[in-house]
C-alpha cells in the first residue's frame, strides 16, 4: 500500500472509532402527553406551560399532546407517540407492562399519600361518615364513578367499598363512569346520581374556586391513602438524546421551587409545592388491586 494512502486511512481511523452507536438528535421535539381526568381547557394550560418550562431546561423542543382518553394515553405511550406521561396509579402500571424498561419518575409531594372523596347530593339523604365500613350506607343509591381506568376514581374506590361489604351490583342501576373528575362532580350536583367518587385534589381546588355548589352537594367520607400520579418515561428517549437525559428530565422535575413565581404557577396547577422522585416498586399495591378487579390482566 502507498504511503499516501497509509495517511488517509490513518486520518479516517479517529472518525471511524467515536462514531456513537446511536445518533442523538435534540431537534426532534420530546412529546408529553397526560390522562384527560379534568376539565381540557385547565389542562391544555397546565401542560402548556410545563412544556416551555422543560424546553428550556432541556434543550430540546417539548410539546404537549392531548389524548381522547384513559386508554388513549396508554397506547400513545405504547406506540411511541408520546415521550413521557403523567399518569394515574392504575394506567402507569399498565403503560410500564407494556413497555418494557419504561420508568416512573417523579411524582407530587401529595401522590404518595392520596386520597379519594365519597360525594352525595344533598337531595339524597346520607349523611357524613367516619368509618370504611359506613360506606355500606351506599347501597341502594344510584353511583358513579369517573373513567373506567381512573385510580382515584375508581379502582382504589372500588377496592375500598368492597372492603365495606359493597359490590357494583349493590347500587341501584348499574353505575356509572363519568369520564372525569369534574364530570363525576357535575353529576352528583345536578342529582343525575345521587353518590359518587373523585379525587381529593380535584375537590378540594374546585372548592377553593368556589365552582362547587354546597347547598346542593357534600363530601361524606375521605378514603384511606394509597400511590396515585406519576411521571413515566419510555426508555426510547435515551436512543434519541443520549443516556443521561431521563436523569435530567427528573431534575428539571424535582428543581421546580414555589419560591420562583414562573416555577409556583406550574405547581399550583398541579396542586402541589414540589415533585418528588418515585420508582415502579412503589406501585405494587396498585398492580395487585388492578388484577383483582380485571383491570389487569
Amino acid at each position: 500500500m502507498k504511503r499516501s494512502s497509509v495517511l488517509r486511512l490513518l486520518a479516517l481511523l479517529p472518525l471511524i472509532v467515536t462514531v456513537p452507536s446511536y445518533a442523538e438528535d435534540k431537534s426532534k421535539p420530546f412529546t408529553i402527553g397526560a390522562i384527560p381526568d379534568q376539565d381540557p381547557e385547565k389542562l391544555q394550560r397546565l401542560y402548556s406551560k410545563l412544556a416551555d418550562y422543560l424546553t428550556a431546561e432541556l434543550g430540546v423542543p417539548v410539546v404537549f399532546k392531548p389524548v381522547t382518553d384513559y386508554t388513549a394515553a396508554v397506547t400513545a405511550f405504547r406506540v411511541g407517540d408520546l415521550d413521557m406521561v403523567w399518569f394515574g396509579g392504575l394506567t402507569g402500571v399498565q403503560a410500564r407492562l407494556q413497555v418494557p424498561g419504561a420508568q416512573a419518575i417523579a411524582q407530587r409531594n401529595i401522590d404518595a399519600q392520596f386520597h379519594s372523596v365519597f360525594i352525595v347530593n344533598k337531595n339524597s339523604g346520607i349523611a357524613p361518615i367516619k368509618d370504611l365500613k359506613d360506606l355500606s350506607l351506599l347501597k341502594g343509591h344510584t353511583f358513579t364513578f369517573g373513567s373506567e381506568s381512573s385510580t382515584s376514581g375508581r379502582l382504589m374506590p372500588q377496592y375500598f367499598l368492597k372492603q365495606a361489604g359493597v359490590n357494583l351490583e349493590d347500587f341501584k342501576g348499574k353505575p356509572g363512569f363519568s369520564s372525569s373528575h369534574d364530570a363525576t362532580l357535575q353529576l352528583v350536583t345536578a342529582g343525575t346520581y345521587e353518590a359518587g367518587v373523585l379525587n381529593e385534589q380535584v375537590w378540594l381546588s374546585r372548592l377553593k374556586s368556589k365552582e362547587v355548589d354546597l347547598s346542593k352537594v357534600q363530601a361524606i367520607f375521605r378514603s384511606p391513602p394509597f400511590y396515585d400520579y406519576h411521571w413515566v418515561v419510555n426508555p426510547s428517549v435515551k436512543a434519541r438524546y443520549g443516556a443521561k437525559f431521563i436523569p435530567e428530565v427528573q431534575a428539571a422535575l424535582l428543581k421546580l421551587d414555589p419560591k420562583m413565581p414562573q416555577h409556583k404557577e406550574i405547581l399550583d396547577l398541579f396542586g402541589a409545592t414540589k415533585f418528588i422522585p418515585t420508582q415502579n416498586a412503589n406501585y405494587a399495591q396498585i398492580e395487585q388491586v388492578g388484577r383483582e378487579i380485571g383491570k389487569i390482566k
